[in-house]
């Protein structure tokens, strides 16, 4: 018996199918996982603690904030963070990554320039506190911008995307909380298609890993 046409096409639309509903039932269990599960850290917390240096000098105040994450977080935040550059969504900009984990992710972040792009779109909840400068957000949706100045607090959503700028010298503490790795597909891309700067993608990935090494063995290690 030789396979007709409708056979192929029969197969092909079984594994569409199945993979289709592999991935639904994917997305579930992420997100009962994520809604069940406890955290390390809270939006609230990490959002007053940075509120309290809003409007200082981005450096002395994100060292400020540090020695306080140090305080009450502990060996949940990495010994050695580092600055490095981040291209996504067409804008530029630099992390400091305390925290990394499936789950949770905590840094600094920011512009020495004036950039702008996609926010993207994640499996995530991200709050940022501005410290210095002025982000502007244009949700999907409406015509309206939003204007977020030192000590305003910015919330993205799951699921969720906008256009985005920051005015140079703009500086933020971010938390996220969610699916993390929904979000590496967007923060490598720029990297890999466009600037091609391959030591920025080994900083990012060596970043990311190391700090998820880090809790793996603070969590279970210790």
């Amino acid at each position: 018996y030789r396979p007709t046409l409708i056979d192929h096409m029969g197969f092909c639309l079984k594994v569409v199918g199945l993979s289709v509903l592999f991935a639904a039932i994917s997305v579930y269990l992420i997100d009962l996982w994520i809604d069940t599960k406890s955290y390390t850290f809270d939006h609230d917390a990490i959002a007053a603690i940075a509120k309290k240096y809003a409007g200082e000098n981005h450096e002395v105040a994100f060292k400020e904030v540090e020695s306080e994450l140090r305080k009450h977080y502990g060996a949940h935040i990495i010994p050695n963070p580092r600055w490095v550059f981040v291209n996504a969504g067409g804008w530029m900009g630099a992390m400091y990554v305390l925290h990394a984990s499936l789950t949770e992710y905590l840094l600094f972040f920011g512009t020495g320039v004036h950039t702008s792009g996609h926010s993207g779109r994640y499996i995530l909840n991200i709050s940022d506190t501005v410290i210095t400068g002025k982000y502007l957000q244009w949700p999907e949706g409406g015509t309206k911008t939003k204007t977020y100045l030192p000590g305003d607090v910015i919330f993205h959503g799951s699921g969720e995307t906008a256009a985005i700028e920051w005015d140079s010298d703009t500086w933020m503490v971010e938390y996220g909380r969610g699916f993390i790795p929904s979000s590496l597909c967007f923060a490598l891309a720029d990297t890999v298609f466009s600037t091609t700067d391959w030591s920025i993608l080994w900083n990012t990935v060596k970043v990311y890993a190391g700090a998820m090494l880090h809790e793996f063995t603070v969590a279970f290690l210790t």
